[in-house]
């Protein structure tokens, strides 16, 4: 069964209103150039065919413990158009949705990988029902992989596609539960890896499942984390680190 999100979608953190009809989605991701860091909220961003480059290149392979800046980060919303609360404390990344059925792309727009690991470790704070996990290939116009793992015990893989600004389609590709997923409040490490045709997901560095995705044909894009909000709010997830590497 398909899942189809319909609400706004956000570059950095300001929301733009979704049009009352259909209209293709804009690169967010320029040529040869890079994405901004995050800004307030209360600023409204102004989209432009090119960006400024950064006088150092950023880089490919990293760890990215949330104490530095945010460079090379962007931010997506779909769902709704309450704009959310996200900040950099304590050496954490920090997403809150205060507003039901959210759902948070952060995505490293620096890079496209064709075969990538991406792991992280983070805590759900506040307890409501929720879904925190890792996107690989994310392209604007193909789509992308993503990897959930929820609080009530069960994982899932998603094959998920912009049909027009601010609207979704998500696909079901996996769906189980796993005893290795811990409840709310402790911290949890979970790992995607994208290599050719096979998604590789890990649970505290165990693999616990292999998933062909041939027929989707996504072979390159973006990498990312991802969280998003049920029916119960608010939902704060708080990474520690992000690890992106090459196997």
């Amino acid at each position: 069964m398909k899942k189809i999100l319909i609400g706004c979608l956000i570059l950095i953190t300001a929301c733009q209103p979704a049009a009352d009809a259909p209209t293709p989605v804009a690169p967010l991701f320029p040529t040869a150039t890079l994405p901004p860091t995050l800004i307030p909220a209360t600023v409204t961003p102004q989209l432009s065919p090119t960006l400024e480059l950064t006088p150092t290149p950023l880089p490919r392979l990293f760890t990215n413990e949330f104490d530095s800046s945010l460079a090379g980060w962007v931010i997506l919303q779909a769902g709704n158009d309450a704009v959310p609360n996200i900040k950099t404390e304590q050496s954490n990344l920090i997403l809150r949705m205060d507003s039901p059925h959210t759902w948070l792309y952060v995505l490293y727009g620096a890079q496209d990988y064709t075969a990538v690991r991406i792991d992280t470790q983070f805590v759900n704070r506040a307890g409501s029902p929720s879904s925190i996990g890792l996107i690989c290939r994310y392209s604007e116009l193909d789509g992308w992989f993503e990897y959930n793992v929820s609080t009530d015990g069960t994982y899932n893989v998603l094959y998920g596609h912009w049909l027009a600004n601010g609207i979704a389609d998500y696909l079901p590709i996996q769906s189980a539960s796993s005893k290795t997923i811990g409840p709310s409040g402790t911290p949890q490490e979970i790992g995607l890896n994208c290599s050719d045709t096979t998604l590789e997901l890990y649970i505290d560095q165990q693999l616990i499942r292999k998933v062909d995705v041939s027929r989707y044909e996504l072979l390159e894009g973006k990498i990312g984390i991802t969280a998003s909000s049920f029916e119960n709010t608010p939902v704060i997830a708080a990474f520690d680190w992000v690890k992106v590497s090459e196997q």
